[in-house]
């Protein structure tokens, strides 16, 4: 969805001193057609997505990304408060729709069993661990752990959402161990336009059983806009293929809970859901 909250105003006021007031607008965007947009995505995906380091762009595959570009337009653009499809040119908007075209990229070459991505891990720290976290906080919302679920005494919640999560991740009989993602170091690199940025993710969950341990990266958010929508679709379609296509750190997943009230009903549905995957693979 494109509207003011990315872009800035619509439409605004110039008033001078003296004189008559004018009304400043992007409407000398109206001439841009969805194919011009579609044409400028296009060649700004082959040049963020698919050069090979310094080398020139294999711009031969812009013809192959517009159609691609073309439906994402067509069935997932939604334009609010006066935006135009022109703005999608702007610099730091391109970066956020050639991210999201990008993933959707490939999380359907994924789907079609072709493992095209591998997680690029820090070489001097690949594997972090709980045996040495040790933090000071001044919050007073704090979760005592269970000692056979978690190996730090306690979480400190953000929210009452993530302490409804605690809750609920103690008590299912699936739960092997989980930890709040709190000076842990875990954290996957993104970008947020242009700009680079660290996602750390709510909690790392150990669950699924002892017999099939299944590795959760957890998110619990509340409101959801485009940053957070590009923040999980990198965790979905980039980070976790890349992780299980190493096939050394054992099988991951992402969830995300955006519903306060739903998170033990739909924790229990996910456990559900893995399990039956597991039953109809074997």
């Amino acid at each position: 969805m494109l509207d003011p909250s990315l872009v800035g105003p619509s439409k605004a006021r110039l008033e001078g001193i003296v004189g008559e007031g004018h009304d400043i607008s992007p409407d000398t965007l109206d001439d841009m057609r969805p194919s011009t947009v579609a044409m400028y995505l296009s060649k700004h995906l082959v040049e963020r997505y698919f050069r090979d380091g310094d080398a020139i762009p294999p711009y031969h595959l812009v013809g192959k990304l517009q159609p691609i570009t073309r439906r994402w337009l067509a069935d997932c653009l939604t334009l609010k408060g006066g935006t135009k499809i022109g703005m999608l040119t702007y610099a730091d908007i391109a970066d956020k729709v050639a991210a999201l075209i990008y993933t959707a990229i490939a999380r359907h070459a994924g789907e079609r069993g072709t493992p095209l991505i591998k997680a690029v891990l820090d070489p001097f720290n690949p594997a972090g661990s709980t045996d040495h976290v040790s933090f000071i906080t001044s919050k007073t919302t704090l979760w005592h752990t269970r000692p056979d679920r978690c190996h730090i005494n306690y979480v400190v919640c953000d929210s009452d959402w993530q302490a409804e999560f605690c809750r609920v991740v103690e008590g299912h009989p699936a739960t092997i161990c989980y930890v709040k993602n709190q000076a842990v170091g875990f954290e996957v690199p993104w970008r947020d336009g242009a700009t680079p940025r660290r996602y750390l993710p709510d909690f790392i969950d150990d669950g699924r059983g002892p017999d099939d341990p299944l590795n959760l990266v957890v998110e619990v958010k509340g409101e959801k806009d485009a940053t957070t929508q590009i923040k999980a679709e990198t965790m979905r379609t980039l980070w976790m293929p890349g992780v299980n296509n190493l096939k050394t750190f054992g099988r991951w997943e992402f969830i995300e809970f955006d519903d306060v009230f739903a998170i033990e009903e739909n924790y229990a549905a996910l456990i559900t859901r893995f399990v039956n995957e597991r039953e109809a693979a074997e």
